[in-house]
């Protein structure tokens, strides 16, 4: 690669960084039971499990698998707490994975998108002891996390030769937060790490009738994940036959989700959602919020695509 690409690429990222850090505000806090689901690279990579509080080991309970935003090479594996606390007293038990994150400029997110299938395994794998349906995992995510969520529910290959490919890392349900889950050169994102080979990692290019429900995320005003991407997607998965459901936010950009009122409006959609599954019951426990006068956040130029 010539010199002036590589400084292209490398100021283009780090112009990313700032948009990506609304993706996954830290918490102070992990949540629930800390488990390790794989031993890679002389470090062990954890998953933290909430449960209901009247969970029993003998329940067949919903799952919901949870991946954090950040780029592929950031943020905070806490991320999604207040979504797995409420949904666990809804009912799921949910899942959030600490996952390795991509170092070099350029690289695709292999390491990523394989540690998401590792995730997705050993849950299915542990569904006995946990309580949990096997048949009704279900993945979710913001941003980068998104585009995990949707790899592990719609695109084959890049599994870690590791794992035991017997146990399938398929998710039955998508619930993604502003999701990069196109990473084509047609308005996507992620193809200055992916290039020529985003077939392989680019969800919204490997739609086909078995994929699950999904229901979708967005703000208006999200540059990195434009509003076209997403009626794109939605209307290629209706034309496989796949349900997919999609929300759009007035004034919002990317990372919206993660402050209120939006993390509220996007939860108690996210929980109708689960509930048209049949995998809660009854509606949802929060308070619709107001959000006729909520600060809309300025239209900016793109950023480049990472």
């Amino acid at each position: 690669m010539k010199p002036i690409l590589l400084l292209t690429g490398a100021l283009a990222f780090f112009a990313c960084a700032q948009s990506f850090a609304a993706d996954a505000k830290p918490k102070t806090a992990f949540l629930g039971e800390e488990r390790v689901y794989k031993k890679v690279d002389g470090r062990d990579l954890r998953l933290f499990i909430v449960k209901p509080d009247d969970w029993k080991g003998t329940d067949q309970r919903p799952a919901l698998v949870l991946f954090h935003g950040g780029g592929w090479t950031g943020g905070a594996l806490t991320q999604f707490n207040e979504q797995a606390t409420y949904l666990a007293r809804r009912g799921l038990v949910c899942v959030q994975v600490e996952y390795r994150l991509v170092k070099d400029l350029p690289g695709p997110p292999t390491n990523c998108v394989r540690d998401a299938k590792s995730a997705m395994r050993w849950v299915r794998g542990h569904a006995a002891e946990l309580g949990i349906d096997p048949k009704r995992i279900g993945a979710g995510g913001g941003s980068a996390g998104g585009h995990l969520a949707a790899f592990v529910g719609m695109v084959e290959g890049n599994d870690d030769p590791a794992d035991d490919l017997k146990i399938s890392p398929k998710a039955a349900a998508l619930v993604l937060f502003n999701p990069v889950f196109d990473n084509g050169p047609d308005g996507g994102w992620g193809t200055a790490r992916v290039g020529d080979r985003y077939k392989e990692f680019s969800p919204a290019h490997n739609i086909t009738p078995d994929d699950p429900p999904a229901i979708v995320f967005l703000g208006r005003n999200d540059t990195l994940n434009g509003v076209p991407v997403v009626e794109r997607f939605q209307a290629n998965t209706k034309k496989a036959g796949v349900r997919c459901e999609t929300r759009f936010y007035d004034g919002q950009g990317h990372g919206f989700f993660n402050g209120e009122p939006w993390k509220t409006a996007t939860l108690i959609e996210a929980d109708k959602f689960l509930a048209s599954l049949g995998w809660l019951k009854g509606p949802p426990t929060l308070k619709e919020p107001d959000l006729s006068n909520v600060p809309k956040a300025p239209v900016k130029k793109a950023k480049q695509k990472e």
